[in-house]
């Protein structure tokens, strides 16, 4: 019988060391995806596979919250009913363990709202996109001020294409007359073709 932990967090900047605080191991195993989105199903994550294929019966798998299983209502249902079949307790931080009959009805209401809540983000950033097209066409600029929708640009693409014209220059002497990577320079000479 283990006591395995497993922690997901979505973006480059997060870091798994405040879900692991909040569990106070100690674990037999622990488990991690990180930089890896709740919309992903869980048992496509390269971490949640192995702890899947770890996992026996009598084990116990400690999660910080269930929108670390995921943020679609379905895949988070299907993977703790998975985990119980198995004879696996998950044991979510404030909720206890989870079982059959109680434990999986509050898990499909928790994880319903996980998913309502993803539809929110999304609809938030599509409603931000939108405001950002129609202040862009109207100003020239974003409702943030910004000249472009995307990540500003790290050079003005004419200016880099003819000046590698002008000095017949490899893309290295490109890259380092303009401080900007071998992708970005191929993008914004191939624009030009």
């Amino acid at each position: 019988m283990s006591r395995i932990a497993y922690f997901r967090v979505s973006t480059g900047g997060q870091t798994i060391e405040a879900q692991r605080h909040a569990l106070a191991g100690p674990f037999d195993r622990e488990f991690s995806d990180e930089g890896v989105s709740g919309s992903t199903a869980a048992a496509s994550r390269p971490g949640f596979a192995k702890l899947l294929s770890y996992v026996r019966e009598g084990d116990t798998v400690c999660v910080y919250a269930l929108d670390r299983l995921g943020r679609d209502a379905l895949d988070v249902q299907s993977t703790v009913r998975h985990l119980i079949e198995q004879g696996v307790t998950l044991d979510v931080c404030g909720l206890g363990a989870i079982g059959r009959g109680v434990g999986e009805l509050i898990v499909a209401v928790l994880a319903q709202i996980a998913d309502m809540e993803r539809q929110r983000i999304k609809e938030r950033c599509e409603a931000g996109r939108s405001a950002a097209r129609d202040a862009l066409a109207k100003t020239g600029k974003t409702h943030r001020g910004k000249m472009s929708l995307g990540r500003p640009l790290a050079a003005e693409p004419a200016v880099v294409r003819k000046w590698r014209e002008e000095n017949n220059a490899t893309i290295r002497e490109t890259m380092a007359q303009f401080g900007i990577s071998k992708n970005t320079v191929s993008r914004y000479c191939a624009a030009s073709t």
